[in-house]
């Protein structure tokens, strides 16, 4: 046993989220990603004296809509606080949130290893907070340039249990975060533009025990791969230092991925050095169970819900569920279609392949994909009925729907000349003829030669020019072979 199998990995994420409000939490100032530096401020987001904030109703939704969501417990009377703590890009030196009464708290998040196994994830709680403006470093060489339009910017943070044993995990459960706030429409998570960022507090401990180790807080991670890969890094680091008798430092690290190594940014705050404090200048919000019930009731379809649909009820396989239910509009475009077939495999087939393909080859959203579900489920019927084949659906049907997506699928069908031909009278003078131009083939056929059916059906499809059904013509091919 290596030195690194005796311990255990734990690790606590915060996520900051983003939210997608039109205005910031406190103040009527845009919440926009792009704009010009410091242009989307206020004397109110800059904390002039004599200001005061107001609540961002649409923030009190969406962090209700998460905490449905997650099926944590929504709190009725909540408070803010100010949390008091100097950075250069935190205009009012401190930061409006919420320390006592979180708008949720327990709940929890589950998802999918790789391996198939399920893991949840237990909350501590979601509280609503602003966001601090932003520091750059790298425009010039010699002064840090400051942009105070994401002051003040709405966000959710989740605070997990310490349940996670490994940086895979953490990894997937990001990932199950930003598939479910994308759901709800409340952050686009994309980490890139920092509207999803995630901090990690590492530890480790001997396997058995029940006491926590020290902990360090990674932060600054810009990618779900990099905190997976900070993490790693810090539990090796973390024990180096143990069996070497050393001690964990408790303290802020940061994560340079060139290196894939963490560097210590300073020592850990405690609660106290932020002074937290009642917010004299915002009321507590009242959050009802009527208010809840209006917000649950508008909800739309939650990726785990539809998973656990198309595997019970539709019988589909885990692959295909997984694929369908990871973007909330493949998703919602596949629920429509299977409300006009009972073909659910078919259809699975049609969104994973022919949809997907053709949104991926194009970069089209699917909001702009010209042909409706129900175009597609006429699609599958005419397959089930025997009136074209797949390979013609495919290659010339679905094509034909995207140029003219007004046209039924059967009436293009007709107009392309692909309606396969089920008449057995016709199809068996088809055959006969077939038949009758491999006379030595027949024996060999006869004698065991079975895989020469396909050079038989395939002539037949040929004199058909495609149109001739090939289970009709699979039927008939063989009950002439097999003829005395």
């Amino acid at each position: 046993m290596s030195i690194y199998e005796k311990y255990e990995t734990v690790v606590g994420l915060e996520c900051h989220i983003q939210l997608l409000t039109r205005t910031k939490m406190y103040s009527n100032d845009a919440a926009e990603y792009g704009a010009m530096p410091n242009t989307n401020v206020s004397v109110v987001s800059l904390g002039h004296p004599g200001t005061l904030p107001r609540v961002n109703k649409r923030a009190i939704e969406f962090a209700v809509k998460l905490g449905i969501a997650t099926k944590s417990t929504i709190t009725t009377e909540n408070q803010f606080a100010r949390k008091n703590y100097f950075y250069a890009d935190l205009p009012k030196g401190y930061q409006i949130t919420q320390d006592k009464t979180p708008i949720c708290t327990g709940g929890f998040i589950s998802f999918k290893m790789k391996d198939g196994s399920e893991k949840q994830i237990n909350l501590i709680r979601i509280h609503m907070e602003e966001d601090a403006g932003k520091s750059m470093h790298d425009i010039d060489p010699f002064e840090t340039l400051i942009d105070l339009n994401r002051a003040g910017t709405p966000l959710l943070e989740i605070v997990t249990q310490p349940d996670f044993r490994g940086g895979e995990e953490a990894y997937a459960y990001l990932n199950e975060v930003r598939k479910l706030v994308r759901y709800l429409d409340v952050c686009d998570g994309n980490m890139e533009e920092g509207s999803l960022r995630c901090d990690a507090n590492i530890s480790v401990r001997l396997k058995g025990s029940k006491e926590y180790g020290k902990r360090t807080e990674v932060k600054n991670m810009n990618s779900f791969r990099n905190v997976q890969r900070a993490i790693d890094y810090e539990v090796k680091r973390q024990i180096d230092i143990i069996e070497a008798g050393g001690e964990i430092a408790v303290e802020t690290r940061s994560f340079d991925a060139v290196n894939g190594t963490t560097f210590s940014l300073r020592s850990k705050e405690s609660a106290n050095d932020y002074r937290y404090f009642p917010e004299p200048d915002l009321q507590p919000v009242m959050v009802t169970k009527e208010y809840i019930e209006t917000v649950k009731n508008n909800l739309p379809p939650l990726p785990n819900d539809l998973y656990e649909k198309y595997t019970k009820e539709l019988k589909l396989n885990d692959y295909d569920a997984s694929i369908l239910t990871e973007l909330k509009e493949i998703a919602l475009y596949f629920n429509e279609l299977i409300s006009h077939t009972k073909n659910y495999k078919a259809a699975a087939n049609w969104v994973m392949v022919n949809v997907k393909s053709f949104l991926n080859e194009n970069a089209v959203h699917i909001d702009n994909f010209p042909v409706k579900p129900k175009a597609i489920a006429d699609i599958i019927a005419l397959i089930d009925a025997g009136k074209i084949g797949h390979t013609a659906a495919s290659q010339k049907l679905f094509p034909a729907l995207i140029a003219n997506p007004s046209k039924s699928a059967e009436t293009l069908a007709t107009e392309l000349d692909i309606i396969q031909n089920s008449n057995s009278n016709e199809i068996q003078a088809l055959v006969e003829q077939a038949v009758n131009k491999f006379p030595e083939k027949i024996t060999e056929y006869r004698n065991g030669k079975v895989g020469l059916l396909g050079l038989f059906v395939g002539e037949v499809m040929k004199l058909s020019k495609g149109k001739a059904d090939p289970k009709v013509v699979n039927l008939l091919v063989k009950e002439q072979l097999e003829k005395n």
